[in-house]
Order: C-alpha cells, then structure tokens, then sequence
C-alpha cells in the first residue's frame, strides 16, 4: 500500500511539474495573510459626543471613504434653496468634459432666464453670456438668471433640463432628491436632503477637480456688478474651498460646505438654520468635530496590483488582482493602528477570464469584527490558451483533483 502511493505521488509530481513549452507552472495559491498588528497598540482616543446643532437636519461625511461620522435627520425630504445649483453645475461641467459643450459657447439670454427672480446674476435678455461666466455666476453669485440661461442651452428648456437632473441624481443614488427647476425656487415636488447633498458634493469634488476650484472663489464680477461669494466660510477659515449656499424663506438658510486638513477631507451640511451667520457657525462645528476626532486611512487603491494568481488553460499562466475602487476607511483617532487586513483568492482560476472579474475578497478587522470588505477583481482579461494548453491543463486539473 505505501508502495502505491508512493507511485501516485512520484505520478503526480511528474505530471504536475513537467515544465510546459507554452507557460510557466501554475504556483499554489496564496493564502490569505494578516498584516501584523502592532505589539503595543496605542489606546484610542476618548471622543466626546457630536454636537448639537441649531439646524432641521445636518450631516459630516468623509469624502474619501464616505462614511457618514455624524448625522441629525440625514435622510428628511427637505427643500434644498439653491443648494440645488450643485446638481446645475455639476451636470453643466460634464457635459463640457463630454464635449457636448464648451466653455467658450456664448449662450443667448431668453426672457424667461432674465425674467426669474431671486438671486441674480444681472445678465440681460438677448445678450449673450459665455458657459463659463454663467458657471461662474451659478456657483460664485447663485445667480437664478444665469442658472435658467445655462439649463436651456444645454437641454433645450428648463423642464428638460430638470429631467437630466433627476437621471443624474438617481444615477448618483439620491434617494431622497427630486428637482422641478435648475434654480431652487420653492415647488411642492422639489427636494433633497442633507445625505444627499452630501452625496453630490463628494461626486462634484472628485469627478471634475478643475472645475471644482471656482468654489473656492470669494467673489466674482459682471456687468459692472461685484458680487461676494455667500459662504462665509471661505473668509473665516482658510481650509474650506467650496461649496454652495441656500436660501428661501421655506428652506431657511442651508449650506454645504468642504474643507481639508492634513490630507483629510470632510463634507459638512446644514439645512434650516436661522440665519446667514448661524449656517456658517454651525458648519464650521462639524468640521471642527470631525478633524479632530476622526482620520482616515487608504488601505488599497483601485487597479493597483496587488498580487498574481495563476491561471489555468489560459493564454496567460497568471493575471494580476487588485481592487476596482480604492478601499478607504474612517476610524476614530488612535483606532486604525488597530487594523489588520486579510486577503484570499479563488483556489482555481480558469480561463477565459474577463477584466473585472471577481476573483477574491479582502477584508479590514478591528479584531474579529469585519469592519469593511472589497471584491478582487482581475485587473487584466484573459483569454483562452491554446488547445494543446487546455488539454494539457485539463489533465493536470483532473490529477490535481484526484489526489488533492
């Protein structure tokens, strides 16, 4: 009997190990690895409770990671003022990055965007305003004019252009948003909430970062008109850089600012607070809260390699693994030292296997506890060996399974 399986294993060696003409041998599969905890892991630090704000609904995100660290009725339907023009621009600023339209286009001024009232940019009807001044005047002025200008340029009417926005924000996963208008003027089906907005300031921030500096402008000047930027913010505390103010009587005053610090970015919002003084106040305590109390931490950025894995019957005899969106987490402070990450890959990959395929998982533990797990995907497609690879691999795989 030892005899016997002497042979099979000596067999088994001999097929498996045969160096192969076409592709080097498939190595075994890696198995997963924690990353060594510290020996003498720093006690957490002791965070007190969020404040309290004066406001209907507030909210603190991370923008790296987007986790929520503080919310108060976070996902109430409330009507948003021109924190709407957030969903105006951003939509205005893809559309130049798509080409369907340039900064340089000179729009023509209908009555009815010279008509709306509220805040103005003071474009005049029949003159013609570039896409870029009228950027300018939606983000830095909060102009209505030039928010109805720039809507029907780019859709034709403002109700179409409404229909783009609400495919945007589902697009997005706005669950609670829904626009009439590219202004924020007071409708019974216009509104958003604190999540939400929150939401789209991360895809403003990270999808278009040329355009993201205008919100960072303190003042913007047309038509012999000098107008402030209303975020007060930007004059009080020099790590804010955007975004967007509102104002209705219905609404009160709401505000969704950002800022950065040390390399960490937060979003804040507020909606219906008392007045232009107290939005800026009670922002500014969330993000006073937030970089004090919480860091964030890049464990694995997206379509980095970070391992290979053989593959069978394949054109290729590995592919390389990473992750398909970065995996960023948002701990309190003396908490990420804590940390270990674990990896573990399918046990047989076989081709053909496409881009993006989920290969394997890794996960981030504070301990037992899984705090946050990302798909492995291949980063690269494999197509089919050839049939003398497959063939030969096919026996191989039946052995390796016979007496595995």
């Amino acid at each position: 009997m030892k005899t016997t399986r002497l042979v099979q294993r000596l067999f088994l060696a001999l097929l498996i190990g045969v160096p192969s003409a076409w592709a080097a041998e498939p190595q075994p599969q890696p198995q997963p690895q924690p990353t060594p905890a510290p020996a003498r892991a720093a006690e957490p630090q002791a965070i007190p409770a969020p404040p309290q704000l004066a406001s209907t609904a507030y909210l603190l995100m991370d923008a790296a990671s987007g986790q929520v660290l503080i919310e108060s009725n976070g996902e109430q339907r409330l009507p948003p003022a021109s924190l709407t023009k957030l969903m105006t621009a951003y939509i205005a600023t893809l559309e130049i990055k798509r080409g369907q339209i340039k900064e340089s286009d000179l729009v023509t001024v209908s009555e009815r965007a010279w008509r709306t009232g509220g805040s103005r940019m003071f474009i005049q009807v029949g003159t013609q305003v570039s896409v870029s001044d009228l950027l300018h005047g939606i983000i830095i002025q909060s102009g209505n004019d030039s928010s109805v200008a720039l809507a029907e340029h780019i859709a034709g009417s403002e109700d179409a252009f409404a229909d783009m926005m609400n495919a945007t924000a589902q697009r997005l996963g706005l669950s609670n948003t829904h626009f009439m208008n590219a202004t924020g003027l007071p409708h019974a089906e216009h509104y958003s909430s604190a999540h939400d907005m929150a939401r789209l300031a991360r895809a403003i921030i990270y999808d278009d970062p040329a355009h993201y500096a205008i919100y960072a402008q303190k003042e913007f000047f047309w038509n012999n008109i000098k107008q402030p930027n209303r975020n007060l913010l930007l004059w009080r505390d020099k790590t804010v850089d955007g975004l967007k103010t509102g104002h209705t009587e219905e609404a009160g005053y709401c505000l969704v600012a950002s800022a950065v610090r040390d390399g960490q970015r937060l979003i804040a919002v507020v909606f219906g607070t008392k007045s232009e003084q107290a939005r800026a106040a009670e922002t500014q305590k969330l993000l006073t809260y937030g970089f004090r109390f919480f860091e964030t931490q890049t464990f694995f950025q997206k379509n980095v390699e970070l391992a290979r894995s053989p593959v069978w019957k394949g054109a290729s005899n590995e592919v390389r693994i990473g992750l398909a969106e970065d995996l960023t987490l948002t701990m309190p402070r003396g908490q990420l030292k804590q940390l270990t990450t674990t990896s573990a890959f399918e046990p047989q990959l076989i081709a053909p296997i496409q881009q993006g395929a989920v290969v394997g998982k890794v996960e981030v533990r504070l301990g037992e506890q899984v705090l946050r797990s990302a798909d492995l995907v291949a980063l690269d497609a494999v197509e089919e060996g050839g049939l003398f690879r497959r063939l030969w691999d096919s026996i191989r795989l039946f052995f390796y399974s016979l007496f595995n």
